[in-house]
């Protein structure tokens, strides 16, 4: 990952063809995204290598025109109808029937479709998890491992800003002004892919 900070987020970025290294990146992170998450589900590991291709194939060819709609979520919902149809393409494709151990491709696709399932609801809780992970990793050049590491403590463990003020030996004040520009640096970074 590339850690010089940038004007546009990583899906701007990828979207305008701003070099191959935002695509790589992109690419890097929703590849062990996808993977992982039909491994998850127990799609065998050569389907889901197949299913995992066919998804960036079509993002690669589409992503231009992929506009952001203005909901919460939506290149993640976008990316989710992509992974649920080439999912039911995949089986279709395949013309068997499932066997003994084997994800059920048809059911995982239907319920990826359907926004309120429990699965859809997983989706969007591991993406958004590993979206802010990478993004943490982006931004946390630009700030004092401290900061860091406060911010880490305070906004994702949710322990409370005294007890990290006492460890770390910094401010109340220091731990909500780095708190407030990280978020910002993350909002900047992030922007399209978790909003």
């Amino acid at each position: 990952m590339t850690n010089a900070p940038t004007s546009q987020s990583l899906l701007r970025r990828v979207q305008t063809g701003a070099g191959e290294e935002s695509w790589h990146e992109f690419v890097t992170f929703y590849d062990q995204l996808i993977q992982g998450w039909l491994r998850r589900q127990g799609v065998k590991a050569n389907d889901a290598e197949d299913v995992r291709q066919e998804v960036l194939a079509v993002v690669l060819k589409e992503i231009g025109r992929f506009e952001h709609n203005g909901r919460t979520g939506a290149f993640r919902n976008w990316l989710r109808t992509v992974t649920a149809n080439r999912l039911r393409d995949f089986w279709r494709a395949r013309k068997r029937q499932k066997t003994a151990g084997e994800a059920d491709l048809e059911e995982l696709a239907r319920q990826l479709d359907d926004a309120t399932s429990d699965l859809s609801r997983i989706w969007n809780h591991e993406h958004d998890r590993k979206m802010l992970e990478c993004l943490m990793l982006r931004v946390s050049k630009q700030f004092a491992p401290k900061s860091m590491q406060a911010f880490r403590q305070v906004v994702i463990e949710q322990r409370p800003i005294d007890d990290v003020s006492d460890e770390l030996e910094l401010t109340i004040n220091a731990i909500r002004v780095a708190q407030s520009r990280i978020l910002r640096a993350l909002r900047k970074e992030g922007a399209g892919l978790l909003d």
